[in-house]
């Protein structure tokens, strides 16, 4: 059991009942509890199986390769549209939305997913990096951070060159690009801080 889950359900005291049933639920699979992208993830055989997140009004379950589930009750909707087509997010608004047995069903129908090596893998053309000006100025000027941008894998660059061009203000790309540079040319991903218990 991970200190930072628990952590993680004390920040969220309005979601605290829901996420800690959850919790419950999840922990009775043999999955390996760890914080991925600043939340908790449950994990089988290295692969994602599912995630706890917390939002202002609904917490919610993520299931990685949700889209691969038999979704009879209708629970699930796709919280990114356009940009996820295996994820698929439950969410829950009281204690009362928890479906204890139906959550468990779905629970063990991704493992044995990820048993028989089921996935809904990305496209390649779903994995283009489109660079933002302040990133691609900065790598035309250092060959070392270029060399170690290029050995990232693709989603690392994404995350980067998502994260600094979701910045409205121009001072706040450069700032997020600055922040990136020692980061990238210690070979490491964005968010890998997080992807330890």
């Amino acid at each position: 059991m991970s200190d930072k889950v628990l952590e993680y359900i004390e920040k969220h005291p309005q979601w605290k009942e829901i996420l800690t049933k959850l919790r419950e639920i999840i922990t009775e699979f043999p999955l390996e509890e760890t914080i991925k992208w600043g939340a908790p993830v449950f994990v089988f055989n290295q692969k994602n199986c599912v995630g706890l997140a917390a939002f202002k009004n609904y917490c919610g379950l993520w299931f990685f390769q949700g889209a691969l589930l038999h979704d009879e009750k209708k629970v699930f909707i796709n919280a990114q549209e356009g940009k996820t087509k295996a994820m698929l997010q439950w969410r829950f608004f009281s204690i009362d939305d928890v479906q204890t047995e139906l959550i468990k069903e779905y629970i063990a129908q991704t493992i044995e997913n990820i048993k028989l090596g089921k996935e809904i893998k990305r496209k390649t053309e779903d994995v283009n990096v489109n660079i933002p000006i302040e990133l691609q100025n900065e790598l035309s000027k250092n060959k070392d951070l270029t060399i170690a941008f290029q050995q990232l894998t693709k989603s690392c660059q994404r995350e980067y060159a998502t994260y600094i061009s979701e910045a409205k203000k121009s001072e706040t790309k450069l700032k997020r690009v600055d922040k990136c540079i020692a980061m990238i040319l210690d070979k490491k991903g964005l968010n890998d801080q997080y992807q330890k218990n």
